[in-house]
């Protein structure tokens, strides 16, 4: 079972929104009605987040799969636009990469194709993310929260998130995702190839995508995907800065549906 909300009225035009590593949906929740001008917009849990269902085993192939799955049953009509933050770009670009001629583009936020990120880099040296903790009560687990890699957040943001990203079990309280999504393999640059739909790269000026990084993706990318800076911020741009990053990509956005894909033109 796939989890998604959807903002908007069903039709041609549709945005599915796909969250980080150990992250979810409500992520998206002050961001998702902003972007809901004339289109559909969804946002899902991918399986092993939120309130989605858990696997054996989790892949990229999978999660891109149930993109395009939410998009549908979601009443997203048209060819979806996929806009994916950390390893929910990795999540967009695969779906790129295996379904581009069904969607309309693709635009990744703060994703390090060469590097694992800082999610995936903490689960692996045993920092975070490892067994889930129990704890006695719902506000001792919110207390806990905070995004990794840490960063100055919106207070009301921050608060939102916390409370939306933990669930009763046995005993007490504890995290909603399954610590085995960090046991998926890379997305690497072998992986990143042109693509046959538009594609944008978004990356934070204090996040984790360096220059060096950008200059290689854009090059495995055809050199023809705009490199787009979200001024001041942290990785975690609809924590610090949501107004920012939902004005770069209505911009985006607008400008896409006013011209014609490198692909298309005559």
């Amino acid at each position: 079972m796939i989890n998604y909300r959807a903002y908007g009225e069903p039709g041609d035009s549709g945005i599915v929104l796909v969250h980080g590593g150990a992250a979810h949906a409500r992520w998206w929740d002050h961001i998702a009605p902003l972007l809901a001008r004339g289109s559909r917009v969804v946002a899902l849990d991918l399986s092993g987040h939120g309130d989605s269902g858990r696997r054996d085993v989790y892949n990229l192939d999978y999660w891109a799969r149930e993109v395009l799955a939410v998009a549908s049953a979601a009443g997203i009509t048209g060819p979806p636009i996929v806009i994916g933050h950390s390893m929910g770009g990795f999540v967009a670009l695969r779906v790129a990469g295996l379904y581009g001629t069904q969607i309309e583009g693709v635009v990744v936020i703060d994703s390090p194709v060469r590097d694992i990120t800082p999610e995936e880099r903490a689960a692996r040296d045993q920092r975070a993310f490892g067994p889930l903790r129990v704890y006695p009560s719902r506000d001792s687990a919110i207390a806990r929260f905070h995004p990794i890699p840490d960063q100055p957040a919106l207070p009301y943001v921050l608060a939102h998130v916390a409370a939306t990203s933990v669930r009763e079990v046995d005993g007490g309280w504890s995290w909603k995702f399954d610590p085995h999504i960090f046991g998926r393999p890379q997305f690497t640059p072998a992986q990143l190839t042109r693509l046959d739909c538009r594609v944008a790269l978004f990356y934070a000026e204090h996040g984790i995508v360096t220059p060096q990084i950008s200059e290689l993706m854009y090059d495995r990318l055809g050199r023809r995907a705009p490199l787009i800076e979200i001024p001041v911020a942290g990785h975690h741009v609809m924590l610090d800065h949501p107004i920012a990053l939902v004005t770069g990509i209505r911009t985006l956005l607008s400008d896409w549906d006013h011209s014609l894909p490198a692909s298309r033109r005559s």
